[in-house]
């Protein structure tokens, strides 16, 4: 489109990174291209309204919710997956079956902790 891209806010990011894609690449093109027709700046501000699992209600695969449930809970126990009060309990599951569950659903420790 001839236009110069340097940055996408980090928040439009990780949007992005966890909106599960229903229609594929073809749908995160077709939101890709349209910022790209409205952005002005060097900025790329990605307007995901309409698409956004939260803005839909009912939308989000068992995956996607089993996903965010239990990054939410190793988030609440700072990354404490066993022993007391660790995640596993919390989940009502063993320490290997959420380790299982992690690798299935491509969670992993952020680096920076």
């Amino acid at each position: 489109m001839g236009k110069r891209i340097d940055s996408i806010p980090k928040g439009k990011m990780d949007t992005l990174v966890r909106y599960g894609w229903p229609g594929n690449i073809r749908e995160l093109r077709n939101v890709i291209e349209h910022a790209m027709i409205l952005n002005q700046g060097r900025t790329l501000n990605v307007s995901l309204q309409e698409t956004s699992a939260e803005a839909q209600p009912g939308t989000a695969s068992l995956e996607d919710v089993e996903r965010r449930h239990i990054l939410e809970i190793l988030e609440k126990t700072n990354w404490r997956i066993s022993g007391s009060n660790g995640a596993s309990e919390l989940l009502g599951m063993k320490r290997t079956t959420l380790q299982s569950r992690m690798k299935v659903l491509g969670i992993t420790r952020p680096t920076n902790r």
